[in-house]
């Protein structure tokens, strides 16, 4: 399959970036961010989640930042929501889009929400209808799909299964998360193989955490599985509270130099990106995630 010449990326620095930072960062900062990432256009921005803050109490006060944020024509600004309570508050919120998640480990489903996955589909049930009548698109995540913490290998079938159930409830697009960064090429293009059995390939995406080193080469493999939408986070940001040792997200930095030099276009421009990430690095009081931002200020 030939390399896909348009693909879109879409940032999870705001909200799947920060959700797991120790110290609290100020509702400025993360509007700062969002507009930052705007400006550098991305055309879809995960801002943030309404979830118990007594769960994440990073992203409490999500609203406030949907209220404070500069809205651009052509940006998805995107939020999750795990029921429907926070779908109200995300709607309330003007949340463009929202996002439900899942698990394809049955021990990850219970240590991250707190129930079976089964159960977990269940709950989702009334999100669906009341996105659909409020004319709401709702993107649907599988977590753990190139291995679990508490699983080990988690087998392509068994994401299959999950993945075909949100694509069966209503979700427009599929995300297979490798939550903990242990996937490699080959398992990645086996699974996107598979669960394209199923999901037309144009509504799948992919999510990649940078644990073992191997995010870029799995978003490659993927590209030659037709997949044409990835998630990625400025300054590589992330983690994930329950999966221990997982590093962040892929740096969006990153993977827009690389989708350049194939020649494949997003119209994001990198060196706004690569300012965006030294901002909020710079907030963090840490170094950027980001190899091609370090690269870019080793040169300069």
């Amino acid at each position: 399959m030939s390399l896909p010449t348009v693909v879109t990326l879409k940032e999870m620095g705001p909200r799947d970036g920060l959700q797991n930072e120790a110290r609290a960062i100020s509702r400025a900062d993360k509007v700062r961010l969002v507009d930052d990432l705007s400006r550098a256009g991305l055309s879809h921005i995960e801002v943030g989640s309404f979830v118990s803050p007594r769960w994440v109490p990073q992203m409490a006060g999500s609203q406030a930042v949907f209220a404070d944020i500069e809205r651009r024509s052509g940006t998805v600004y995107a939020a999750l929501t795990p029921n429907l309570k926070g779908f109200e508050q995300a709607l309330q919120a003007g949340a463009d889009e929202v996002a439900i998640f899942a698990a394809a480990s049955e021990t990850f489903s219970q240590r991250n929400i707190n129930c079976s996955i089964s159960e977990s589909m269940q709950r989702f049930e009334p999100v669906m209808s009341a996105a659909a009548s409020a004319g709401i698109r709702v993107r649907g995540y599988v977590s753990c799909v190139l291995g679990c913490p508490y699983e080990g290998e988690i087998p392509a079938s068994q994401v299959a299964i999950v993945a075909r159930e949100l694509h069966a409830m209503g979700c427009y697009e599929t995300v297979l998360s490798d939550t903990i960064g242990t996937g490699t090429p080959g398992a990645t293009r086996n699974l996107f193989a598979v669960v394209a059995r199923d999901i037309p390939r144009e509504h799948l995406a992919g999510h990649f955490h940078d644990t073992y080193g191997q995010a870029l080469a799995n978003i490659y493999a993927s590209l030659l599985e037709g997949i044409r939408v990835f998630d990625s986070a400025v300054a590589g940001l992330g983690g994930c509270p329950y999966a221990r040792g997982a590093t962040g997200n892929v740096a969006s930095e990153d993977v827009l130099y690389m989708l350049q030099g194939l020649g494949i276009h997003t119209g994001i421009d990198l060196e706004l990106l690569i300012q965006a990430g030294n901002r909020i690095s710079a907030v963090l009081n840490r170094p950027t995630g980001s190899r091609v931002a370090r690269a870019r200020q080793a040169d300069h």
